[in-house]
């Protein structure tokens, strides 16, 4: 197991804008350059996809439509916020179910002139998460964000988004697409439809084996037309570079029964491997890790404080490498430590899918 891992041909494809989908996932992509006014990247810009949470941004349009975030009441702020930060689906659900439900999709499809957006299909009507977007739409509406909404919109709308966490309200991590394959400044609304665990849950031992991960679908037993309801979806949308230089949405579907850790990796590798104007890629070396709860500690020693667990059998970024406290998973015993810079914290090397207890070509830390 220790010898496998995508370590090797994720790290080629992001070291450079090539714009690579993965085998196996559908990808709808934008990427539009503010400083030009041109995209950079098209890819099936136009092809529908289940919105997930991105379908977030216009609950929060819809209803900051007529008003500035001031004059809202506390719990509305309160809501919205987590809503944007940690993506917490009660919010989204209160809003669509006081706020006429489709009639939030339709009022913003007419709104805002998009073209491939529209409400969950008849046979998923209370879905909010079922509504149908591209990532043509999904620049557009961040278009209107940016350049066309009040600057109270834009400045809540976007100042949240930056604060995006990295563990959402559900337990599932993020930082997937935008957030790991780029540098801050970045701004980030995440959505993920389908699967069954994503890490950044509580304190829970690790262990040797991805088949804890549940894989059975949320989303539903059948298709709806055209849209996909079945195939596990993950979606990184967002800004990057200074003044939002670059507006970025990479809409993904993979195979029904894909883990979290997978996609998570697959949607990096394809988002890092884009023309993305203002983007600055981390300095690293990207290796394949294995195992389920892999804990993320603030020094390499298993009493200190954990910053996070990683999605099962996830790829991560290595800045550098040391000595720490041995320690033991049978077969495999390890006193080298991982530094993660992506999550500002080491992982034992005993989770690095690479043969030998150092990773080869990182160089020690100072």
């Amino acid at each position: 197991m220790l010898g496998t891992g995508l370590a090797a041909p994720a790290s080629a494809a992001r070291n450079g804008p090539q714009a690579r989908v993965p085998a196996g996932v559908t990808a709808g992509v934008a990427v539009f350059d503010r400083g030009t006014g041109a995209f950079t990247e098209r890819i099936n810009a136009d092809t529908r996809f289940r919105a997930a949470s991105v379908m977030k941004l216009l609950i929060v349009l819809d209803l900051l439509w007529d008003r500035v975030p001031d004059t809202l009441p506390d719990a509305d702020r309160a809501r919205l916020t987590a809503m944007l930060r940690s993506s917490d689906d009660s919010a989204a659900s209160h809003y669509w179910s006081t706020r006429g439900g489709a009639a939030i999709v339709n009022r913003m499809v007419s709104r805002l002139a998009l073209t491939g957006t529209a409400p969950p299909p008849s046979t998923h009507p209370g879905y909010w998460g079922h509504t149908a977007t591209t990532a043509a739409d999904t620049v557009r509406i961040y278009r209107h964000i940016l350049d066309t909404a009040p600057a109270a919109v834009r400045d809540f709308v976007m100042g949240n988004l930056r604060q995006a966490t990295r563990c959402a309200s559900d337990g599932y991590d993020q930082y997937s697409g935008i957030a790991s394959a780029f540098e801050r400044p970045w701004a980030v609304k995440q959505g993920w439809s389908g699967f069954g665990s994503g890490g950044c849950t509580a304190d829970t031992p690790a262990t040797a084996s991805a088949s804890a991960l549940s894989t059975a679908s949320t989303a539903s037993a059948a298709s709806a037309g055209e849209l996909d309801l079945v195939s596990e979806a993950l979606h990184s949308t967002g800004t990057v570079g200074g003044d939002d230089r670059a507006i970025v949405a990479v809409l993904t579907l993979h195979p029904d029964g894909t883990p979290y850790g997978t996609a998570y990796s697959r949607l990096t590798e394809l988002t890092g491997s884009l023309d993305v104007p203002g983007a600055r890629r981390p300095a690293g070396t990207w290796v394949g890790t294995w195992g389920s709860g892999v804990r993320v500690r603030t020094g390499p020693t298993t009493g200190s404080s954990v910053v996070t667990t990683l999605p099962a059998d996830v790829d991560v970024l290595v800045g550098c490498q040391k000595r720490g406290q041995t320690v033991s998973v049978p077969p495999y015993t390890n006193d080298w430590w991982a530094y993660l810079p992506q999550y500002g914290g080491y992982m034992t090397n005993i989770y690095a899918a690479t043969p030998d207890n150092r990773i080869p070509g990182v160089p020690d830390c100072p």
